[in-house]
């Protein structure tokens, strides 16, 4: 009898602790879903009077740091919240992954519903396959840059300067130009977070690397096009402004523009072996030219400064993070221990990974 009471308070004090550390994940979710989205509500108000006039100032004031002054608070706005989630994500992965996936019913409800969401809307196109789920987040996405852009727009048009030798849609068109850049560093913002295999961010929402590919490839196109946009309106702003002398100015305390040049020039000989037919028929090509990402985001930095860097830093320290653990993993030895010809004409190739352990495929 004695040990049956034991027994069952035992139980009884496990399911309590399984159901403990249940709310505790539900709670660290949660919380990592509100500072998501207050990053990005900073980016969304980011564009408006109230951020720039009454946010922006009282947040340097009070946030500016000793050594790092006003990119300080730059840091601690754009930067430090995605590392944040990334730490606290690998966590909760982790406490996860050791308290088992015990699944209520009201997860498996959601689950249910969820599963719904993900079913294919869009089937042919230039997208490829689109479930509910991504062509909702996309068009909010979407939605964001053109909030972003349109409030630029209102707030500088009803601000508009215009010197003596210019006309009003030319400097209409220098700032629609310069806020065609800002958009583009937003996107830049997100540009590798689906490329971060090695980073919880992706299966923090239940992604996985190769899945997370075509959020990449979606985010450079718009990155190319704005950019390339931003680009083409000031080389039309310059050659109708008799102001092509512009094009070489390399400023040390302003917006440098050749830096800018070379950074569309590496962006655009990259964008060009991105598209089906030259990534499927030359992929070399497209690999080794992929590489110029590096000159791109060099002479990007160069181009705007550190502060505009300090914005998308996030994305770009992940994946240096990722692009090192891969590295690291890429040097390991495999020491190939026999091949064989199937009937079926496979080759079957035994691997031995460890002392005492074999992987055949």
């Amino acid at each position: 009898m004695n040990s049956n009471r034991a027994a069952g308070t035992s139980s009884s004090r496990s399911s309590m602790n399984d159901i403990d550390k249940a709310m505790v994940l539900k709670l660290m979710k949660i919380f990592l879903a509100l500072v998501f989205a207050g990053w990005i509500f900073v980016w969304t108000m980011r564009p408006t009077n109230t951020f720039r006039n009454t946010w922006s100032p009282k947040l340097y004031a009070d946030t500016s740091s000793t050594y790092f002054g006003r990119l300080g608070t730059t840091i601690l706005i754009y930067a430090f919240p995605v590392m944040f989630i990334a730490v606290l994500g690998c966590i909760y992965l982790h406490l996860h992954e050791k308290n088992g996936d015990k699944k209520n019913q009201g997860s498996s409800r959601f689950s249910s519903s969820l599963a719904t969401w993900k079913r294919p809307v869009l089937v042919r196109g230039p997208l490829g396959v689109v479930s509910g789920i991504e062509l909702t987040f996309s068009l909010m996405f979407l939605a964001l840059l053109v909030w972003c852009f349109s409030t630029y727009l209102k707030i500088s048009f009803a601000n508009l300067t215009v010197h003596h030798s210019e006309k009003v849609w030319q400097a209409k068109l220098d700032s629609a130009a310069l806020r065609l850049g800002l958009i583009g560093n937003l996107c830049c913002a997100f540009l590798f977070f689906p490329v971060t295999r090695c980073s919880s961010l992706l299966p923090l929402v239940g992604l996985t690397s190769e899945s997370s590919i075509k959020y990449h490839i979606w985010l450079g196109h718009i990155v190319m096009v704005l950019f390339t946009a931003h680009g083409v309106c000031y080389f039309i702003f310059w050659a109708s402004t008799n102001q092509l002398d512009e094009m070489i100015k390399w400023s040390k305390t302003d917006i440098a523009n050749v830096p800018g040049e070379l950074a569309l020039l590496s962006g655009l000989a990259l964008w060009a072996t991105t598209f089906p037919r030259i990534r499927r028929n030359m992929f070399e090509l497209f690999y080794y030219t992929h590489h110029l990402y590096i000159a791109f985001f060099f002479f990007y930095m160069l181009h705007v400064g550190i502060g505009f860097i300090c914005m998308i830093l996030p994305g770009i320290f992940l994946f240096m993070v990722d692009r090192y653990l891969r590295f690291l993993q890429s040097r390991t030895k495999v020491h190939l221990v026999s091949v064989r010809l199937l009937p079926s004409e496979g080759i079957e190739l035994n691997f031995s990974k460890n002392p005492g352990k074999k992987l055949s495929t």
